[in-house]
């Protein structure tokens, strides 16, 4: 759902994100459940807004990650939870970082939906271990490596 910014640049953005939710489930080991979640695109206001109630950080950022708890007995695809992106952060990350918007939006999603399931970056372990399923998805897509300029 688009709640401001300016999205309409990005073209079939709802498309774009189920392709790579869809990448990052098949490099996971929950490959084979029915899952859903729900994405928000947003401006960096709003996610400013979320950043600084559910994480205290008083600025905005490029994607938060919801997770939502397991439904016992709940029947049909599991909610994994909600994904937030910002425009104006990821507009500017991407030409910072000369890469696509489209590139950088779909590893974004496939960075949350990870988060969605638990992986995380905040020791070295986890992140080489995130990184790695997130290249392996964008690969997928046919996308580069987003984590390649930065190692050399």
């Amino acid at each position: 759902m688009i709640e401001a910014g300016d999205w309409d640049r990005l073209a079939d953005a709802e498309a774009l994100a189920q392709k790579a939710a869809e990448a990052a489930l098949a490099v996971t080991y929950e490959a084979d459940g029915a899952f859903e979640a729900s994405v928000m695109l947003a401006d960096d206001a709003q996610i400013r807004d979320l950043n600084r109630t559910w994480r205290g950080k008083d600025k905005p950022t490029n994607v938060l990650s919801f997770p939502a708890p397991e439904q016992p007995g709940a029947t049909g695809p599991r909610h994994l939870g909600d994904i937030a992106l910002a425009y104006e952060t990821l507009v500017r990350e991407s030409e910072e970082e000369s890469k696509e918007l489209a590139h950088h939006f779909a590893h974004l999603i496939v960075h949350g939906v990870l988060h969605l399931l638990g992986y995380d970056h905040e020791v070295e372990a986890e992140a080489e271990i995130m990184e790695a399923l997130e290249v392996k998805a964008l690969a997928t897509l046919g996308i580069a490596d987003p984590y390649r300029d930065m190692a050399a």
